[in-house]
């Protein structure tokens, strides 16, 4: 098993309107949306409803970093942190060449939202840097992540900002954060980054995690969208870490995968694909359509249209919008990434009675065992692997819990009672700890 700035005299209120008034389907208006409908829905006072809107601080640093041939490159590099009313903020850091900013803030709020729903006690950020680290060199990766770190060690640490892996983003980055802040902290600081390397801190089941989560709570809304446990036909965007794992885990637990994709294409099979060869073809040559066994080629659009029971799309934001919510034929959907599903196609799922398991819940499974992480290594104790994988459960089955009641309390889809839940989490901490100059 496998494992860009803003525009130039743009204010941040002309990226942040209300809800009602966004036309583009992206990632930020995406989280925006879900924000404003879940506060409209529960009457936020409209203080908090201001607060909550916007983060409370955007760090940008410039980066100046030598490259391996003497030139010095001026990279760029941000940290966003949306909200720390349930705690410190915690958040992914990514390295992406078209990195933008309103990406950043939505992945920031994204993990607000799902630390409350969850019940971790951190509140969301995300940061990044903006380069290419295919482009690179590893010595010229290194220097640019430690150059980042020593710029944001006032707004870092154990208990002010933890970060997480994410896009570009593996152990060894995760390891040079960690030695660059345990450097100038002149101690071993372990516990302001997670999914480090095992024997520098990090924790069982990092790699699969957010796989493991969602395979959870599928169990959980299989049975309530009245489907089998077993032998659900099912098409999973995306056959890396997440979508891959995943793939494998379902068909051990008898579903079947009739459809899988990368960036270049799907193969599909209505009796069921070879998982096992689809994810060594991907590893291997990183062409799911190299991959033995039988199998049709199909395009990406046409994954969404062909018949099964479950659909989980796990690579990118918006691939389920206004143009093809119409045209799928399932009977559930479970975003294995952030915002997979578009506001607007959301309601025309709902009126479709298709429902959708939403992100902050189904990826859970990464943030639950940081925080895992994070716990282990302030404690200075190491959990063995049936221990994570226990309390992991525990986490997606009372999350599951909570959000069922409200969702029956409300009579709102899962999309939008998990979004109620989260929001009124962080505005009643909010309001509890009050306002201080």
């Amino acid at each position: 098993m496998e494992t860009i700035q803003a525009p130039p005299n743009v204010e941040y209120d002309d990226l942040a309107p209300s809800s009602r008034s966004l036309e583009d389907e992206n990632p930020f208006a995406t989280m925006m949306a879900s924000f404003d409908e879940a506060a409209d829905k529960l009457g936020l006072d409209p203080d908090l409803y201001a607060l909550l809107r916007k983060p409370d601080r955007e760090i940008q640093v410039s980066l100046p970093t030598p490259m391996d041939d003497g030139t010095l490159a001026i990279l760029e590099g941000w940290r966003v942190q949306h909200n720390a009313g349930l705690g410190p903020y915690f958040g992914p850091l990514r390295i992406q060449p078209g990195l933008r900013v309103d990406e950043l803030r939505a992945l920031a709020g994204w993990m607000t939202w799902k630390c409350a729903l969850l019940n971790i006690p951190f509140g969301g950020s995300a940061g990044g840097i903006r380069m290419s680290a295919r482009r690179h060199s590893l010595a010229e990766l290194e220097r640019a992540v430690r150059r980042y770190v020593s710029s944001l060690l006032s707004d870092i640490g154990p208990e002010r900002d933890i970060f997480s892996s994410d896009l570009a983003t593996n152990e060894q980055v995760m390891a040079w954060v960690m030695d660059t802040v345990s450097m100038h902290a002149r101690h071993t600081e372990n516990a302001v980054v997670c999914g480090k390397p095992l024997n520098l801190g990090g924790t069982h089941g990092h790699v699969d995690s957010i796989a493991q989560g969602m395979r959870l709570v599928l169990r959980h809304a299989l049975e309530h969208a009245g489907l089998p446990k077993t032998g659900v036909r099912i098409v999973i965007q995306g056959t890396g870490r997440r979508g891959g794992n995943l793939a494998q885990m379902l068909a051990a637990d008898g579903h079947k995968i009739v459809a899988l994709s990368d960036i270049n294409g799907a193969i599909w099979n209505e009796r069921g694909l070879d998982v096992a060869a689809a994810v060594r073809a991907r590893v291997d040559h990183n062409d799911l359509r190299r991959s033995k066994g039988t199998y049709e080629v199909i395009g990406a659009e046409e994954l969404f249209t062909r018949p099964c029971d479950v659909i989980v799309p796990c690579a990118t934001a918006n691939v389920i919008h206004l143009r093809n919510a119409r045209t799928i034929q399932c009977k559930l959907i479970v975003e294995g990434a952030h915002a997979a599903v578009s506001p607007r196609a959301s309601r025309i799922l709902s009126e479709r009675d298709i429902e959708v398991v939403p992100d902050i819940l189904a990826t859970g499974g990464g943030a639950v065992v940081n925080y895992f992480e994070w716990v282990q290594n302030r404690a200075g104790y190491v959990w063995q692997p049936d221990v994570v994988q226990s309390r992991l459960a525990r986490f997606m089955d009372e999350a599951w819990a909570e959000l069922m009641a409200l969702s029956k309390e409300h009579e709102a889809p899962l999309r939008m009672a998990a979004h109620m839940l989260a929001v009124r989490r962080v505005a009643q901490a909010d309001r509890l700890r009050g306002l201080y100059a």
